[in-house]
This record gives structure tokens, C-alpha cells and sequence, in this order.
């Protein structure tokens, strides 16, 4: 009979009585307000066709056979680089297996003893646990704040060598962006303050290609760092910071979470290029664009609803037991949305998080809309 600590079962049995046990699913209503395929690149099949066309032309492997530093390098990753950085307006790019490993990576190895974190009260948890993991002193500042920053910044900055401020420039809870400009001004690297942006929901939706906000609104020169994720409107796996040829090398060297796992195989680095020329050959971003316009124009009369100009938004509902009525509400009309629950958010801030697609419909955003204008809370 197995045998586990006391603490495992107790966790858990509290969970459920508090209707929080988390269980894997694989069934979920058809209309897809949910996922994080922005672009439709997985679902309409747009990238396993393009993807099938290439393997015709010679197989790729299916195994690295090891981390980029043993024997899992090629030419044809480092090649993917160099296309990733150059369409980033970038020097140089690293690619790494997942957004969670970029950011566990670079600011675990980046940030020293004797540096400063501040970072954004609603950044992702790979940023927080990559924070956690770095020796540095580290101190959140309220959401998208600038005051609250810059109090930060003037109380500490003599005590530190340098300072990292972290931010998403779309956030993954409500879809809301960070005032990217503004940051921009008040990280000045002359002073040793520098900036890192996530840009994992931007990427596809925003800029020139969908090369990302920071692209569109210009500061990607003023970026010490830039972590772009392809698990969401790119359609396939991985991620790549981009920033200068030493920040690129001191990752190699120093980033755990690149130098002891297994590099991604060719298939998916060949997965990322494609998905980069879906970005360029095909009208996706401003399918996607229209269908956020036109959920702007029938959503006026929602009342605690943030409404960004991203692909995600979200619905302020306050209770858990609120989230249950309205997810079974949604499933009667086969919608699938994710509800974002306490302790993951904060008791009184429960919400839905939905995000329009490319290929979502004008009925079913219409149908959306119906549902949650007959939610009264």
C-alpha cells in the first residue's frame, strides 16, 4: 500500500471540501472563449499543414538527444535564432522550451545578491517563481502604478547595484496592457535601471506582423529583455528571449533551465518558424482584430467587464459559488470560458476570463454577450 505525508491528504481533502480540487479535463463545451489559440494557427489547422508540407520535403527528428550545451545543437536552431532575433529587431535570441523555463531561466541567473526586483502585483507566476528563485531582493509594486514604482525606485536605488523592473506588456488575468512608454522612460540602463517585458499575450495581436506591443509602440530598443511565448497565438511550443549578444551568452552560461534539459527537437523548432510565416503570409491578426472590434460594439451595456484591446478580457463576479453558476450557465449554451477562482485571485475579485479568436463567430460572440448581460450580481 503506498504511504504519503500527512500534509499531501490533508491539502487535498481541504480543497475539495472548499470546492477548489483542481481535475484534468478533456471534454469542453464547443464555442471556444477559452484557450489561448488567438490566431486559430492550432485549431484551423493553418500550422500542422504547413508544418506536413515541410516533413514531405525531408523528415525532421523527433529527439535532440540532449541539452543545446551536450549534443542537442544544430545549425538549424541556431539558424531559427537568428531569424527570431531579426524579425524582433533584436541582436540576438535564445530559444528555450516553454515560457515558464525563459522566465525561471533568465531572472533566476539574471538578478544578483546585491540587485533589486520590482515587478507588476499581477505578473504571471513563472515571473514570480523565477523571482523567488534569484537571490535578489524583490518588492511588487501595485498594478500598472507608475507612483508606486517610482517610490520603490527613490527609496531603494542607492542600496543596490542594479534594478530589474519586470512587467507583461498584456496581462494574462484581465488582458490589460502595461504603460510600456512610460516604463520605458523611467528604465534608464545609464542608471542601471532595466526593463524586462513579457510579451506571451502580445505576441500575434499587437505590431507590425504581430511582432508585439513593445514593437508598436516602439521601445523595443528601450528593453533590456523580451520573452516571447509560442504556446499561445503562435500555435505550437517554446519560447525565446531576445535582447543583446551578452545577455544571449551569460544565458547559455548561467540559466539552469537552459543548460540542464533537454533541447526542444528540430520538429519544433521547425513548428516556431512556420507559425513566424503564418504571421506573415496570412490575414489572422486582423480577423482577430475585427472580431475584438465588433465584441466592443455589442458589449457596451456589460456591466464589470474589462474590456481591453487584447484578445483577453474578463468579468469582475466576486464569489466562487457566482464563477459555478455562471460556468454552468455558459456550458448550457456550450460556451467554454475559464473562471478564475480565490486563492488564485484575491477573495471579492473572482472573475471570468474569456478570449476572443480569429475564428470565433459573429453569432457566437453574440451569443456570448446574451449570457453574460443575463448574469446579475
Amino acid at each position: 500500500m503506498n504511504q504519503h505525508p500527512n500534509h499531501m491528504m490533508k491539502a487535498l481533502i481541504e480543497r475539495e471540501q472548499n470546492g477548489l480540487l483542481r481535475k484534468l479535463k478533456n471534454s469542453f463545451p464547443p464555442i471556444d472563449f477559452c484557450s489561448n489559440d488567438y490566431l486559430g494557427f492550432a485549431k484551423l489547422g493553418l500550422l500542422s499543414k504547413k508544418v506536413q508540407e515541410s516533413s514531405e520535403a525531408g523528415p525532421k527528428s523527433l529527439g535532440s538527444t540532449g541539452s543545446r550545451l551536450i549534443s542537442g545543437n544544430s545549425h538549424f536552431i541556431e539558424d531559427a535564432e537568428k531569424q527570431i532575433a531579426l524579425f524582433h529587431h533584436a541582436q540576438s535570441a535564445l530559444i528555450f522550451n516553454s515560457g515558464y523555463d525563459a522566465n525561471i531561466g533568465l531572472l533566476s541567473s539574471v538578478a544578483q545578491k546585491t540587485d533589486l526586483i520590482l515587478y507588476d502585483e499581477f505578473v504571471h507566476a513563472s515571473i514570480y517563481d523565477g523571482i523567488r528563485l534569484s537571490q535578489a531582493t524583490h518588492y511588487k509594486f501595485s498594478h500598472n502604478d507608475l507612483h508606486s514604482l517610482e517610490e520603490l525606485i527613490g527609496r531603494h536605488q542607492k542600496n543596490f547595484d542594479s534594478i530589474y523592473v519586470i512587467v507583461e506588456s498584456v496581462f494574462a488575468l484581465d488582458g490589460d496592457s502595461a504603460p510600456l512608454i512610460e516604463l520605458a522612460e523611467i528604465c534608464n540602463p545609464g542608471k542601471n535601471i532595466f526593463l524586462i517585458v513579457d510579451e506571451a499575450h502580445a505576441i500575434g495581436v499587437f505590431g507590425k506582423q504581430g511582432r508585439g506591443l513593445c514593437n508598436a509602440l516602439g521601445i523595443e530598443a528601450n528593453c533590456f529583455a523580451r520573452i516571447y511565448t509560442y504556446g499561445k497565438a503562435m500555435g505550437c511550443h517554446g519560447a525565446a528571449i531576445v535582447g543583446s549578444e551578452i545577455l544571449t551568452k551569460y544565458l547559455i552560461n548561467f540559466a539552469r533551465s537552459f543548460m540542464y534539459t533537454t533541447a526542444l527537437p528540430e520538429h519544433c523548432i521547425d513548428a516556431i518558424l512556420h507559425a513566424y510565416q503564418l504571421l506573415i503570409e496570412t490575414d489572422q491578426k486582423d480577423a482577430l482584430q475585427n472580431n475584438i472590434a465588433y465584441f466592443y460594439s455589442r458589449s457596451g451595456n456589460l456591466k464589470h467587464c474589462v474590456k481591453t484591446q487584447s484578445a483577453i478580457h474578463s468579468m469582475k463576479i466576486g464569489s466562487n459559488e457566482q464563477l459555478d453558476h455562471c460556468e454552468r450557465a455558459l456550458a448550457e449554451k456550450n460556451i467554454h470560458i475559464r473562471c478564475i477562482k480565490s486563492p488564485v485571485v484575491k477573495h471579492g475579485t473572482e472573475r471570468l476570463r474569456f478570449s476572443i479568436h480569429s475564428f470565433n463567430t459573429r453569432s457566437e460572440i453574440d451569443a456570448l454577450v446574451e449570457v453574460l448581460n443575463g448574469f446579475k450580481f
